[in-house]
């Protein structure tokens, strides 16, 4: 469980509840907070790597006990050197490699004889760098895998814990202590941010540069600063990624307890390339990687200088509650830049309230502008400018300030930006300043460097760095929304579409013709123009009779993709004779134009006649990282145009859906437009929907591409579609291919009581926050104070979303509901948390009040320890007050093994083992 999440796991039995208290470290504190190092590699030769780490160690002042290894000393700077790292009279919790790649695969086996559990491998020579590079890497890994070590690198620069004297780099520079955590893929892009930040008084908890990241990768560095309580707020450098599913879990949780901004490289194809050659990571589309840090709510940079504007502001507290911002200006000019590159960036200027309006009318000459940006005219002095901002910082409708100086005849920058100091100290309200100029404002900028509030050159990236950081907080917000129920919705026909794609397969066939890739889309549900095939001109009129002309007439070929390219489409045929001439038609001009296509036939569908109809392209494509991905463009030939798609990653609720609209490129063409009503938002959504849920249930899904799906007023119908399928090996987790794992509605079942009462068991799901509102409401004072250590009444909305917005890959919650008077009601939840170290996991139930004694808390038990069971964790912890006799007795009926704890003879340490 993460200590900085600080989330309450609780145990009840009958009417005794328990908060077990979380007390174990995280499983990489011997890497980040070593108490023994030795530096393999260690000498005095100059500008040597090994002279450079133990130098930086012997300067930052480590507190632990620092070793050397070099056969050829027997000191280096006072150090004990040691031949071999078996030579060193004591357990080791670090080991710094710094000698050539051959060595280092023996070097981590007698790592591992030693008992060393953590190596850091600075050299360089591994997968990176040649083939037998890369068979080096698998050695090391292999010898660190039969000793059970973790490795940070190949081929970084070190890792760096200023709060203790750490510094096992060959950064040139050293890094102040502070409350920033940097994850870098690069070392280079560490070495130029600590020397930028350490004369700008920016410090760190922790810099951590995984380098090749062979075996500890970002996500697990992720979850460290997570729940660190020296972190406050996390930068990421990225060039790849491994394993796409811990990456997304480590972001989504990291995101919710702290600002996460990242900059991710390889945005074009000659990046792409070219950071493929230099470790092998996968990159993946860009797009893609947009969508996954927007579903996690992290924010993305772009640029150092953005990265380091951040850096300072978190640095200094910035806390921006929303996006409204004030523009203060004494130059029109500028406010119009700031106001334009915050249109680009989708920044809303604050509408002010009339109380201020009123306020600014007062204090300003009546020249000022009576709107947003304020412009406050270019003979404002000081006082102009200090009554101006304060009126800003009290109105409720803005949520930061940019306050603008140019350096006119009666400015006073300098002592303007006391007075702007001197508010933003008293405010709540993040401000960011920007004086224009040079000489005449360089004292201002000063103050304002000393104040540590943002100040810049000019307007834009005074703008960016507000749309960053404002960015996260208002993704706070998104993160807590609560979506609507889908219970509603009728359950698709996931046997029938297996059927369908097994059959396929059974053929050797990976390309789904028209009538099958119909029927997945009917199996889901989502409305389909029906079609049928015809093998000659006669059956085709025969069709078109029984289904209505008008109707259009397709080319069916595995090997055609695009069929009016072939000349294999006709449409609005409103006549048998014109049914007949267009099917002859196509035959011809297909076998003219693709001579080697095999033909099924021709299909023929009515045809979909919508005026107020705008045709659109779902589709859903493979991507490398992330896996299954959705995506809307426009329909036609321009879905080939990927820069005008949007993207999101399964799977959707009603919230991802509609948002996935309105961020899209086509949300203007389905809003009323002219004479045209505005289209079915609740279809569209509902279509998206769908597919989400095809995405998750059929793995073998390659992609798929709905072209046209038609959307009016009315609702939405597929006219066309196409799926590619893939063989499929099975897994323990049938959503092994997802990279967000999607709702497990098969663990859902229905248990009947002694006295017949049927009970449904099932993981929780976010939509069930009304219910599990009330439950909380419905508990006893006892219970509650047991649960949460408090009086608390009832939940808070954030709360209420970390209880039901869980990730299932993470973490799993079962609730017990009964429904009556169409009314469903909770009456009792489970869940557990797995630890950092992915092998155990903390747990807890409670049961309402009136349900308890009759056996529920006892079966939601054995439901959560048969899931953690078969998503292999070791074991569950739980401790235990020693005087609570009945829940003693409960959890040893469940096969816990107790045991006193060595540190209080008051509690009981409890631990359940799930394997074996």
């Amino acid at each position: 469980m993460r200590a900085s999440a600080k989330l309450s796991n609780w145990l009840e039995s009958e009417q005794h509840c328990l908060l077990p208290i979380m007390h174990e470290k995280h499983y990489l504190t011997p890497l980040f907070e070593p108490k023994s190092i030795a530096i393999i590699g260690a000498s005095e030769t100059d500008k040597s790597v090994g002279n450079f780490i133990i130098r930086n160690m012997l300067d930052a002042g480590f507190k632990g006990k620092l070793f050397a290894v070099n056969p050829k000393h027997d000191q280096i700077y006072g150090i004990p050197s040691y031949p071999s790292i078996e030579d060193i009279p004591q357990r080791l919790d670090l080991v710094i490699i710094a000698t050539a790649a051959p060595t280092v695969p023996g070097i981590i086996d007698a790592c591992g004889r030693a008992g060393v559990r953590y190596v850091v491998v600075i050299s360089a020579g591994f997968a990176e760098s040649s083939p037998r590079g890369a068979a080096l890497e698998r050695a090391a890994l292999e010898a660190a895998r039969r000793h059970r070590i973790r490795i940070v690198g190949p081929n970084c620069l070190g890792i760096i814990r200023p709060g203790i004297g750490l510094n096992a780099s060959y950064a040139h520079s050293s890094a102040l202590p502070g409350s920033i955590g940097l994850i870098s893929q690069s070392g280079a892009l560490i070495a130029s941010f600590l020397d930028w930040a350490r004369p700008n008084n920016i410090g760190f908890s922790s810099v951590v540069s995984i380098g090749a990241a062979a075996d500890i990768d970002i996500g697990e560095m992720l979850d460290f600063l997570v729940q660190d309580p020296k972190t406050e707020g996390i930068f990421l450098y990225v060039e790849g990624i491994r394993r796409a599913r811990r990456f997304m879990s480590a972001l989504r949780s990291a995101a919710r307890v702290k600002p996460v901004l990242l900059i991710k490289v390889g945005r074009h194809p000659d990046g792409a390339h070219a950071i493929k050659q230099h470790t092998g990571l996968l990159v993946g589309d860009d797009d893609v990687f947009d969508a996954a840090l927007r579903r996690a709510g992290v924010v993305r940079l772009y640029t150092m200088d953005q990265m380091y504007a951040a850096a300072s502001a978190l640095f200094s507290h910035f806390r921006p509650s929303g996006n409204r911002l004030a523009v203060v200006t004494n130059g029109g000019g500028p406010g119009v830049m700031a106001a334009d590159h915050a249109a680009d960036l989708r920044i809303p200027l604050a509408r002010l309230s009339e109380a201020t309006i009123t306020r600014l009318n007062e204090v300003l000459p009546a020249t000022w502008s009576h709107a947003n940006p304020i412009d406050i005219v270019g003979d404002s002095d000081s006082a102009r400018y200090a009554n101006t901002l304060a009126a800003c910082m009290a109105d409720e409708q803005v949520d930061g300030v940019l306050a603008i100086l140019t350096p006119q005849a009666m400015s006073e920058p300098t002592e303007a930006a006391r007075m702007v100091i001197a508010l933003a100290q008293d405010s709540d309200k993040p401000v960011v300043t920007c004086w224009m100029g040079e000489d005449l404002v360089r004292e201002g900028r000063a103050l304002f460097k000393e104040a540590r509030i943002p100040t810049f050159r000019t307007p834009e990236p005074a703008v960016e760095l507000f749309s960053h950081l404002s960015s996260f907080y208002r993704n706070q917000k998104l993160l807590i929304q609560t979506p609507s129920s889908l219970s509603h919705l009728d359950p698709p026909s996931v046997e029938s579409a297996r059927i369908v794609i097994e059959s396929a397969l059974s053929e050797n066939r990976v390309r789904l013709n028209e009538m099958e890739s119909k029927a997945l889309l009917a199996a889901f549900r989502i409305p389909i123009a029906a079609t049928v095939v015809a093998r000659s001109a006669t059956e085709a009129m025969v069709y078109a009779e029984e289904l209505g002309l008008p109707v259009a007439l397709k080319i069916d070929s595995p090997n055609i993709q695009h069929k009016s390219d072939s000349g294999g489409v006709r449409l609005n045929l409103g006549s048998l004779i014109e049914v007949r001439t267009a099917f002859q038609e196509i035959l011809a001009e297909v076998k003219k134009n693709r001579p080697d296509a095999q033909i099924n036939g021709v299909a023929i569908e009515k045809m979909i006649v919508k005026p107020n109809g705008r045709e659109l392209t779902l589709g859903v494509i493979r991507d490398e990282v992330f896996g299954p991905v959705i995506t809307v463009a426009e329909g036609g030939n321009r879905i080939e145009v990927r820069q005008n798609r949007a993207v999101a990653l399964p799977p959707l609720n009603g919230y991802l859906a509609a948002d996935m609209i309105r961020s899209s490129r086509v949300a203007p063409l389905l809003a009323e437009f002219r004479s045209m009503p505005a289209v079915n938002m609740e279809a569209l959504e509902l279509v998206l929907l769908r597919v989400s849920e095809m995405v998750c249930e059929l793995p073998w899904i390659r992609s798929m591409e709905i072209n046209p799906l038609i959307v009016d007023e009315h609702g939405a119908v597929a006219v066309d579609a196409r799926v590619m399928v893939e063989n499929v090996l099975p897994t323990a987790d049938p959503y092994d291919h997802m990279a967000i794992h999607p709702y497990p509605s098969q663990l859902t079942q229905v248990w009947k009581l002694a006295d017949g009462s049927e009970i449904t068991i099932r993981p929780i799901r976010p939509e069930d926050a009304d219910i599990e509102v009330e439950f909380v409401k419905g508990l006893s004072p006892e219970t509650k104070y047991f649960r949460f250590m408090s009086t608390v009444r009832e939940l808070s909305p954030p709360m209420v979303a970390r209880l039901t917005q869980i990730d299932y890959d993470r973490e799993m919650a079962f609730i017990a509901t009964v429904i009556a008077a169409d009314k469903e009601t909770e009456l009792g939840v489970c869940r557990y948390s797995v630890n950092a170290d992915q092998e155990s996991c903390e747990f807890a139930v409670v049961v309402a009040d009136d349900w308890q004694r009759r056996g529920l808390g006892r079966k939601l038990m054995g439901v959560l320890i048969e899931t953690a069971r078969d998503r292999g964790i070791k074991y569950m912890n739980g401790i235990f007050l020693s005087n609570n006799e009945r829940m003693l007795k409960f959890v040893q009926g469940l096969g816990f093994v107790l045991s006193n704890d060595p540190e209080d003879n008051t509690i009981k340490n409890g631990v359940l083992a799930l394997q074996g």
